[in-house]
């Protein structure tokens, strides 16, 4: 008689089903992300990206150092910045190295996150499970998102830990936030590559096949783009030698709202910005605008407004593209093999 009236409760209360199996489902994604975490931890491939990603940091803290000298002579103000901003002989800065080989931390932490489980068979175990189908691709996007604020953090701190032992210079407060900054935008620049590869890997059956798409993209972005965007505008806004301000202006306004739609270019404008405190405007500025102004320095807050339009435009862009892996992993027909 008890056990019918329980039944009877809890035909009549089903949110408590619901409740338990939103816990069992939150369970199921901690689970996937401990999983996914640990597999990236202990995989070689993670173990050579953080060793391509460590040397390349020594080698812009090298060239940072060893030409620190020259720049302090000519500005002596922000010197803990030009450790990142600094390039040394035939060595690139920091900040030139992330951009380039960010996009290949993201692109090799999730190329083959979806479809390598579906050719290994394990897909269709996980999906299996008693929990939400969300949860895989969920706790796939959060666990390589982990591992890139990891180690972009970390690849921050040592830089800042070297140039601190090498200097004996400690950081300021707007140098500290600058810095923060920086590394927060590397880590969203970096979990767009991750999205992207994400996707490829929903949509393309081999990993070989998501890895060389990715692969073209930044190659695209990071090489390409500029020639491209320099044909385009060439075509719009031609100049020769009896070209008008006007002609020229458009020209460059061309070229500059085009190389913006690249992840690249909006990444390393503003870096520059936030990371180079005299950078005071990203848009064409006139001579009747330069009339007057005062030279100085932006304060953090004046750098943040200036580069907030790229960082959500970053923030969008990769939420878009994580919301189409998302759709077409849920779309998928799979099958046990």
């Amino acid at each position: 008689m008890e056990m019918i009236v329980k039944e009877k409760i809890k035909h009549l209360f089903p949110s408590e089903g619901n409740d338990s199996g939103r816990i069992q489902a939150g369970c199921g994604l901690a689970a996937l992300y401990r999983k996914e975490m640990a597999d990236h931890i202990r995989s070689r491939r993670f173990l050579i990206v953080l060793a391509l990603i460590l040397l390349t940091s020594f080698a812009s803290i090298y060239g940072a150092l060893s030409s620190l000298q020259s720049a302090i002579s000519t500005d002596s103000d922000f010197i803990f910045l030009k450790l990142f901003t600094l390039s040394g002989n035939s060595i690139p800065s920091f900040t030139a190295f992330i951009a380039l080989l960010g996009p290949f931390v993201g692109l090799t932490l999730g190329f083959d996150a979806i479809n390598s489980e579906r050719s290994e068979g394990t897909l269709n175990r996980l999906v299996a499970q008693p929990i939400y189908r969300d949860a895989v691709i969920n706790g796939k996007f959060l666990a390589g998102a982990t591992i890139i604020l990891i180690m972009v953090f970390a690849m921050g701190l040592t830089i800042s830990a070297i140039g601190l032992l090498a200097t004996g210079i400690p950081p300021e407060g707007e140098e500290v936030g600058r810095l923060f900054v920086f590394l927060l935008f590397t880590a969203v620049y970096i979990c767009f590559w991750l999205a992207l590869s994400i996707l490829f890997s929903v949509i393309c059956r081999h990993a070989a096949t998501s890895a060389l798409a990715v692969i073209a993209i930044w190659i695209f972005f990071a090489l390409f783009m500029s020639l491209v965007v320099n044909i385009v505008a060439n075509s719009l806004y031609p100049i020769n030698q009896m070209a008008t301000a006007k002609q020229i202006l458009g020209n460059y306004s061309c070229q500059l709202n085009l190389n913006r739609l690249s992840p690249y270019y909006l990444y390393s404008e503003a870096v520059s910005t936030i990371m180079n405190p005299s950078i005071r405007s990203m848009n064409v500025i006139t001579p009747q605008q330069l009339s007057g102004a005062i030279t100085g320095y932006l304060s953090l807050g004046q750098s943040l407004l200036l580069v907030w339009p790229h960082m959500t435009g970053l923030l969008a862009i990769t939420a878009v593209i994580f919301a189409g892996s998302y759709i077409s992993f849920m779309r998928k027909e799979i099958r046990s093999r």
